[in-house]
């Protein structure tokens, strides 16, 4: 009787204490949303959207477009490597093999490496290795190897969730490996893809450590992709550090937080398309 009791004690000290933290989570991102939004949005004006950018209007406008370019760059190299690497390690490579368990502890080795760690590496390498200077292109390949082991460890995770009877259903009915993987494992997996890339897209939109080594804060619209141009986060960053524009920073908070959401909104709306029209 004595333990029962104190077996339900625990239980009920446990939830409470699930429901505070999750509470306190959910409080916290209130506060941080509705403080942005309190000191940003009566600084919002058309001159903050003009498409050139000059010392007297602080324009937005070329940062949101290099925020754009920037994210579908690095997408296009970082998502189909990732992808391809997960597939690799959960469908065809052995589970235990030496290969296998290198690349497993170098995702999660990189995974926890500093982003201004990878500012300094893209600059070596792209910026003073290659000779681009400042360039979207650096900027944008440094993301991508800072994302990888993310994309990786997420695709990863969805195709170890997609049970085993569904590949061998499908190798029942005559289907190769690779046609099993690409027409059934990986549809099954799609909304845990998708939701790596999303994470992925968020990291990438709020960089600025990366950037600020590779990207460089030029505040105009790149003539090519080995110009330099800055993002939205680098763009505030940039308000920010001289100090005489924090209502214009306030302001672009508030757009850089309408942007991710609307990314990942987006991407989620995406996501449960794709696996409904699968499921029917």
């Amino acid at each position: 009787m004595k333990q029962k009791k104190r077996n339900d004690f625990s239980s009920a000290a446990l939830r409470v204490a699930v429901k505070t933290s999750a509470l306190v989570c959910v409080a916290i991102f209130l506060f941080i949303v509705g403080y942005i939004l309190f000191m940003g949005i009566p600084h919002l004006n058309r001159d903050l959207f003009a498409w050139q950018y000059t010392s007297q209007n602080l324009s937005m406008m070329p940062a949101i477009i290099n925020t754009l370019i920037m994210t579908v760059l690095t997408l296009l190299m970082a998502a189909p490597v990732g992808i391809g690497a997960a597939i690799y390690l959960v469908e065809y490579a052995r589970a235990q093999s030496l290969l296998v368990r290198i690349i497993r502890t170098t995702t999660q080795t990189l995974s926890g490496i500093p982003s201004i760690v990878y500012g300094l590496f893209g600059y070596l390498l792209f910026n003073v290795k290659f000779g681009w200077s400042y360039s979207i292109l650096g900027g944008a390949m440094t993301l991508a190897i800072m994302v990888l082991p993310l994309i990786i460890r997420t695709t990863e995770e969805a195709l170890l969730a997609v049970p085993e009877s569904y590949r061998q259903g499908s190798f029942g009915l005559g289907a190769g490996k690779l046609r099993t993987t690409m027409q059934v494992v990986l549809p099954s997996a799609a909304s845990g893809v998708l939701s790596g890339v999303i994470l992925a897209i968020g990291r990438v939109v709020g960089e600025t450590a990366a950037l600020l080594y590779t990207a460089g804060t030029v505040s105009g619209l790149p003539e090519n992709l080995l110009s330099s141009g800055r993002t939205l986060a680098v763009h505030m960053h940039a308000l920010l550090s001289e100090g005489l524009y924090m209502p214009q920073a306030y302001a672009t908070a508030v757009v850089l937080l309408v942007v991710v959401l609307l990314i990942n909104a987006l991407s989620s709306f995406a996501a449960k398309k794709m696996t409904k029209g699968k499921n029917v």
